[in-house]
């Protein structure tokens, strides 16, 4: 351990030299670590916090003042959120820490996916009073899918009702999370001063006049000895019931020394099995250096955690890459944005060799090479250029052209196919029109530059009305989109009301059979298939199955009687939604040894497909939100009367310090305006937020209604 862990007085250091002439690092003192959390849990103060005490900055910023570096978009300014993730990298002893704060906003959970993809490991930041809330479970299983270690910090403890027993009991309990503490509050809400270091015993004390840069450490006060060596024993335990080198230590002493037990707890965190919660408050400057201790202490390196592991492109041969310069390169291209100064830039994590200006990189996608120009190192939205970017490290290429999010760049003559990245699909939509001639031509220009940047951000065209319509997570996503056309690409644009992404789906067997027989430029076309279709569970997504021989249905034609079967999907029957959780299968054929053609099976495959969806019950889905509200007792009966009249069902109320906690779903079509309406019903006083939870059959009234509009 550095810094604070050394030395009883400990002030801000200054910002250690850069690595040498090479560019090169010692790899186990990198840290590539994310910033996770529910939305205005404390991300991006904690954020602005470590980059003062590292001296990255010489000014500490404020979300709530609009002042925060890490929100540098003017819409997150405007708001008090993050919407973009925003990389930095910062030194702290020995270790260089790349950072990248991410949203906490559902809408945006895109930006928390892409992030934690790359990532090392990650601080899982949870509010002292709210504990684990809807987007808390949201990035924890984004983490758990990616097998990210965590550390969690409990902050905001100076605040009313905060406490860190209830939290790590809900990490326990709702995310099954193996949260053990290695410290102690000392003091509660307003009396909170400090916190006590289980591993070392002892207190810490954080300066006010300094913002916190002076830590004083101090012995346990006796009021609080007993509890922190009864914490410390189950601390103890719980490491070394996971590892036995602290098992042994613990066999021969009790007291297991701090050193032996920090490695424990570091291998313990390293294969998931251990989450250290730490706790503090990063508003009042209070436990932040701790943490950037345990940051350097307990999260791994590059060289900690498994080789990175992809495919060949050509014979689908498993590769793995070691996390080193002497390995050929393998990087992954995570994000795109736009910068009005440097133009396209990709953010690539370089996961082995070296990426270098001037070097020929290969995209196993596209199968083409592309030359890199500039390398960037970034601190949010500035930008310092570098010569190279070693393994291990993050940092952005300015002006790839045919990239998009999830590619890999690596070396032409040994390539590799890393695993990309999924995300979710919309499940808000409005129409979208220039408001002048000169908009339209910019305006398609725009749309696909905001597409390549958000992969959850869809733009298509109605085909019964010709209108542009957008597609997001929300409504909130569409209104920031909008609102960066008109600020930064400064195009005019009038939009409609936001609408549902309704999906269609069967509940019932189906069969359809059609015949294709034309004369089309003097050729004839022909083609005669049977399908039948029947209902998958939900969730499984849809499936499609030729069972003809290859004698009744030549392979030739298999590929477009699939295609086929794709459009008629995406297209549905009952309103042009598309089809989900839908089993096909093609169960007779007929071909015409001169006469058939790719053109008529594809037909044929979509006209069939129609017919069995007819006979097959179809009906709509719609997107069901997971809704928490918090609420003063007095205007509880208000709230769930509200609920109740969105179609919302209510699955638990559970009662909080001074309020109530509704947990609830709602049709996302009832949602559109519920902040207004919230703020009224509560005189400011709720709060809520949601995120995407299913898709449920749509009322037979509602659906009447949203077909014929």
């Amino acid at each position: 351990m550095v810094a604070v862990l050394e030395h009883s007085k400990h002030t801000k250091p200054a910002v250690c030299p850069s690595p040498g002439a090479d560019g090169k690092r010692d790899l186990s003192h990198v840290r590539n670590i994310g910033i996770m959390a529910h939305i205005d849990a404390g991300k991006t103060t904690t954020t602005e916090r470590i980059l003062f005490y590292t001296g990255r900055l010489h000014r500490m910023g404020e979300v709530h003042d609009g002042t925060a570096v890490m929100d540098w978009m003017v819409q997150e300014q405007e708001r008090g959120i993050t919407i973009t993730s925003a990389a930095t990298t910062c030194r702290w002893g020995d270790y260089h820490i790349n950072i990248i704060d991410t949203p906490g906003h559902v809408d945006f959970t895109a930006e928390v996916e892409r992030s934690l993809r790359i990532l090392d490991g990650a601080v899982f930041v949870l509010c002292g009073v709210g504990g684990v809330q809807p987007q808390s479970e949201t990035v924890w299983r984004q983490a758990q899918r990616y097998k990210v270690p965590c550390i969690a910090f409990v902050n905001k403890l100076d605040r009313l009702g905060a406490g860190v027993d209830h939290v790590v009991q809900e990490l326990r309990e709702r995310l099954a999370v193996p949260a053990v503490p290695i410290q102690l509050a000392w003091g509660q809400e307003d009396a909170f001063k400090g916190v006590i270091d289980l591993v070392h015993m002892r207190a810490m004390t954080f300066d006010g006049e300094s913002l916190g840069a002076d830590v004083d450490v101090v012995a346990i006060p006796d009021a609080l000895t007993a509890q922190a060596e009864a914490e410390r024993l189950h601390l103890v335990e719980a490491v070394a019931d996971k590892d036995e080198t602290v098992l042994e230590a613990y066999l021969e002493n009790a007291d297991v020394p701090a050193d032996v037990l920090i490695q424990g707890i570091r291998r313990c965190t390293i294969s998931n099995q251990l989450v250290p919660v730490m706790c503090g408050s990063s508003l009042r400057n209070r436990g932040v250096q701790p943490l950037i201790d345990a940051i350097t202490a307990y999260l791994p390196s590059p060289l900690d955690v498994n080789d990175v592991e992809g495919t060949h492109p050509k014979t689908n041969e498993v590769l793995t890459r070691k996390a080193s310069d002497d390995e050929p390169l393998s990087s992954l291209a995570f994000k795109i944005a736009t910068d009005e100064f440097v133009g396209k830039l990709t953010f690539v994590r370089v996961y082995s060799g070296v990426l270098s200006k001037g070097q020929n990189i290969f995209n196993p996608r596209t199968r083409h090479r592309e030359r890199i120009g500039r390398l960037l190192r970034l601190h949010a939205n500035h930008r310092e250029d570098v010569d190279a970017l070693h393994a291990g490290e993050i940092g952005a290429v300015a002006g790839l052209k045919n990239i998009t999010t999830g590619d890999t760049l690596c070396a032409e003559n040994n390539p590799i196919l890393l695993e990309t990245v999924d995300f979710p699909d919309p499940v808000v939509s409005m129409a979208i029109e220039p408001k002048t001639q000169a908009d339209r031509d910019r305006l398609e220009e725009v749309l696909q530059s905001l597409a390549e940047e958000d992969p959850t951000f869809r733009v298509s065209a109605d085909a019964e009305t010709g209108q542009t319509i957008i597609s997001g997570m929300g409504e909130l996503h569409l209104e920031i989109l909008k609102d960066r056309m008109l600020r930064e690409f400064r195009v005019q644009a009038n939009a409609g009301r936001p609408m549902v992404a309704y999906r269609e789906t069967v509940q019932a067997a189906g069969k359809g059979e059609h015949t294709f027989e034309r004369e089309i430029g003097g050729h004839g076309h022909f083609a005669h298939l049977v399908v039948e279709i029947e209902p998958r569970e939900r969730g499984q997504g849809n499936e499609i199955n030729i069972d003809v021989s290859t004698q009744k249905l030549p392979s030739e034609y298999q590929a477009a009687i699939a295609e086929g079967i794709e459009d008629g999907l995406v297209t549905g029957i009952l309103g042009n939604y598309p089809l989900v959780d839908v089993g096909v299968r093609i169960v007779d054929g007929t071909c015409h040894p001169v006469d058939s053609s790719d053109l008529a099976f594809r037909s044929a495959a979509v006209m069939a497909l129609r017919d069995a969806l007819r006979l097959a019950q179809p009906t709509l889905l719609e997107p069901v939100m997971d809704l928490q509200i918090v609420c003063p007792d007095e205007h509880l009966g208000d709230v769930l009367g509200d609920i109740s009249s969105r179609r919302g069902r209510v699955r638990e109320i559970e009662h909080r310090e001074a309020a109530q906690i509704v947990q609830a779903d709602v049709p996302l079509a009832e949602t559109f305006g519920y902040a207004t309406s919230l703020r009224s019903l509560s005189k400011g006083r709720a709060s809520y937020a949601m995120e995407p939870k299913n898709f449920e059959v749509v009322p037979d009234t509602i659906q009447k209604r949203v077909i014929n509009r």
